[in-house]
């Protein structure tokens, strides 16, 4: 057993350049496995894309209307991407020629980026229009690009790789609107195996924030301003690691710290500079931010003391809704992990499912909506 606490940087390392920033939290949640005693806020909507079987459907990212995309897996555990519409409706798609299919963020007008595998397991971006046309994109000299967040203009961020070996390392990338690239790395961010500078959420203006993992094998954060200006940044008593992972237009950014004991806290970086850290209440054992919305509510996970995993809805003035499907308690659900909250305070995220037996175990998305 790996140990009991929201744990990224072990599994960052250890899942390299293969997957996705959001995906390897995904990857490290689903290790831990505890059973989830839940309950039920507001209006939660599980969404199923039809015909997912293997892990289910994962639900990664929300935006302003509502739309909602993310990936599920076939019956040969395939993975496939989706668009859910406001009115409900879903879209599984796949990039021409793609063995493989991985959705990661949708923006304001209901462009997606992600990324997609060729049958030669070569990876590479994608850009999927409104309309359903596909631009795919590829960054020269690189070996894998993971695009992880796109904002209304179109502008496109993440990280991408020179090599996919042992030596692999994580440098940033910004794509234009116009498809123009600009690669960038954090001063002092190191070059060995899952080191580098990973970028992981762009806002309206063009602002991105991220990690960046030093020569020691530390883990820092960081704020790329539009212009290019690097602020780098560490919360007060972070240990092992601080982990930047959304940020909002105001600029203010949300993510996570490790204590001394590898124990997760959430924390707030205000436009100005100042830090405030946060617990969702009964986080024994570790609170995960993974989003933040323009009026500064924040989404994410936290753990219990009997290691369950809950969603949760951190509102501007700093109260706490617990946010887990409904009949969670009896259901088997393992863990609830809320991933991308928007301007309306609407939720996305997965759950995960193991009836007794341990058969059909699976992921489902969900649809938190605040009530009225």
């Amino acid at each position: 057993m790996v140990t009991q606490q929201l744990f990224f940087p072990r599994c960052r390392e250890r899942a390299g350049w293969r997957v996705s920033f959001r995906f390897v939290l995904v990857l490290c949640s689903l290790e831990l496995g505890y059973i989830s005693n839940a309950r039920a806020q507001a209006i939660f909507t599980t969404l199923d894309v039809p015909g997912a079987a293997g892990n289910g459907t994962f639900a990664f990212s929300i935006n302003s209307a509502g739309a909602i995309t993310g990936n599920y897996q076939d019956a040969n555990y395939v993975d496939h991407a989706f668009l859910r519409s406001p009115a409900g409706t879903f879209t599984a798609f796949d990039v021409p020629g793609a063995s493989s299919t991985y959705a990661t963020s949708i923006n304001a007008v209901g462009s997606i980026t992600g990324q997609y595998t060729d049958v030669n397991s070569v990876v590479h971006g994608f850009l999927r229009s409104p309309d359903g046309s596909f631009t795919t994109f590829d960054i020269p000299g690189a070996q894998a690009i993971l695009p992880e967040s796109i904002n209304a203009a179109g502008a496109i961020t993440g990280q991408y790789f020179n090599t996919i070996n042992a030596n692999s390392d994580a440098h940033g990338f910004l794509r234009a609107p116009d498809g123009t690239f600009t690669l960038f790395d954090v001063p002092g961010a190191g070059t060995q195996v899952a080191g580098g500078t990973y970028a992981s959420s762009i806002n309206p203006a063009g602002a991105i924030t991220g990690i960046y993992v030093d020569a020691d094998r530390n883990d820092h954060s960081y704020l790329r301003a539009p212009d290019g200006t690097l602020t780098t940044f560490d919360v007060p008593g972070a240990i092992n690691g601080t982990f930047a992972i959304s940020i909002n237009p105001a600029r203010a950014i949300t993510g996570e710290y490790n204590d001394a004991s590898y124990v997760g806290h959430g924390f707030l970086r205000a436009p100005d500079g100042t830090l405030t850290t946060f617990d969702a209440p009964g986080a024994n054992n570790g609170t995960l931010a993974f989003s933040i919305n323009a009026a500064g509510a924040i989404t994410g996970t936290f753990a219990d003391a009997n290691y369950a995993y809950h969603g949760f809805l951190r509102s501007p003035d700093g109260t706490f809704t617990i946010i887990d499907p409904p009949g969670a308690s009896t259901g088997g659900t393992l863990y609830t992990q809320a991933m991308s909250i928007n301007s309306a305070g609407a939720i996305t995220g997965l759950y995960y499912t193991c009836p007794s037996g341990g058969s059909n175990c699976m992921f489902h998305g969900f649809l938190w909506q605040p009530g009225k």
